[in-house]
């Protein structure tokens, strides 16, 4: 593989306090990598591009009613000052350009993209695009800047207690199960003052399914424990090589930890970088067979709104393919601790000073500037 897609791939982060700093990260979002896919596929050209597009476009569910009403929602963003065709610009040339022989991306806008992770252990089948009765267990927000030369991923604790329209305060993962996909976005984006752009919803059973077709997946364990859901099996600290099953039992366990969530989330990023090192592999992307099967396994569980098509993916992850580790940040939204709600709730309480910086950032488009710190339970 290219050193500069391999460079692309890698982020740095804030750490948990068990462990020594690691030197090299491996991007973990799983539409980054789905996007470079695309890209060194189109950029190829020929009978197998097409057939790897079209298989994510048809393979995957669309969410017709993705947004909640427009008179509720942020204004759509604008292009920033001096960066209308960036991407153009950047361009070595056209024929070699996915963005300009498919389209996708805005020229010279901010892109802020929400990921839904439902845990639904195979439950929803083909029905995520309208899943509702399901609490989100995963919260991402993607911010791509305007110039494309940086990227920043928040995870929201799916414990927050915020203000869920039209059911007042309530833990941010309800609002999923209460509102489907458009009261879900609608939620994060009065939280943020931000327009969501993109919408998708992942069911991460389909990350067992994926684990196996792969080989299986490494990961350095930062923490010994039992498992609660592989029963009788424990996890050793240190490096080692876990299958699917393994994989989901590692990602979903809290039980085991102090920190509880704070630390689920940390273990759910190193099996998302696990997978993705391995899909990444140059065995991978040379073998029409693997890759066409790996794209199979994962598509059946995942559900994107309209516009988050091949065509957006690919040329997203074209503008970016200059960007490297240290302009890649990942990091958790703030957060000032744990508590319990009037109602008896276990509670995970929003740093609201914090946030008003990551607000900010996500509103100026100046999240290079942001400087996050580890979340951890309080």
């Amino acid at each position: 593989m290219p050193n500069g897609i391999n460079d692309f791939l890698r982020h740095k982060h804030p750490g948990p306090a068990h462990a020594a700093p690691r030197k090299r990260h491996p991007w973990r979002i799983a539409l980054g990598a789905l996007g470079t896919v695309l890209l060194v596929t189109v950029a190829a050209g020929g009978v197998y591009a097409f057939s790897l597009t079209r298989a994510f476009d048809s393979g995957t569910e669309n969410i017709s009613n993705a947004f909640p009403e427009e008179a509720s929602r942020p204004q759509a963003g604008q292009a920033a000052p001096g960066t209308a065709g960036v991407a153009a610009a950047n361009a070595p040339a056209a024929a070699l350009d996915p963005s300009a022989v498919l389209g996708g991306v805005p020229a010279g806008q901010a892109q802020t993209i929400l990921l839904l992770g439902s845990d639904t252990r195979g439950a929803t089948g083909k029905d995520l695009a309208g899943i509702r009765g399901e609490r989100s267990d995963t919260m991402m927000v993607v911010h791509v800047p305007a110039d494309r030369k940086s990227l920043s991923v928040m995870s929201i604790m799916r414990d927050s207690w915020v203000e869920v329209p039209g059911h007042g305060q309530a833990k941010i993962n309800a609002a999923l199960s209460w509102g489907g996909v458009p009261l879900a976005v609608q939620t994060v984006e009065n939280l943020l003052g931000i327009r969501i752009d993109h919408v998708a919803v992942v069911d991460f059973s389909g990350f067992e399914q994926a684990t196996d077709t792969l080989g299986g997946v490494d990961i350095d364990n930062p923490i010994a424990f039992d498992s609660y859901h592989l029963k009788g099996h424990h996890f050793e600290a240190g490096s080692q090589h876990l299958n699917g099953e393994e994989a989901i039992a590692f990602a979903r366990e809290r039980y085991a930890f102090q920190d509880g969530d704070f630390q689920r989330v940390r273990n759910q990023q190193l099996i998302i970088s696990g997978l993705l090192t391995a899909a990444m592999h140059r065995s991978v992307f040379a073998d029409p067979v693997k890759l066409s099967g790996l794209l199979k396994t994962l598509t059946p569980f995942l559900a994107v709104d309209d516009g988050l098509d091949s065509a957006y993916l690919t040329s997203l992850g074209w503008e970016l393919r200059d960007v490297r580790e240290p302009q890649v940040t990942f990091f958790t939204m703030p957060t000032d601790g744990t508590g319990t709600s009037s109602d008896g709730q276990s509670i995970v309480h929003v740093d609201w000073v914090g946030l008003a910086a990551v607000q900010k950032g996500l509103q100026t488009d100046t999240m290079r500037d942001y400087q996050p710190e580890l979340q951890a339970r309080g």
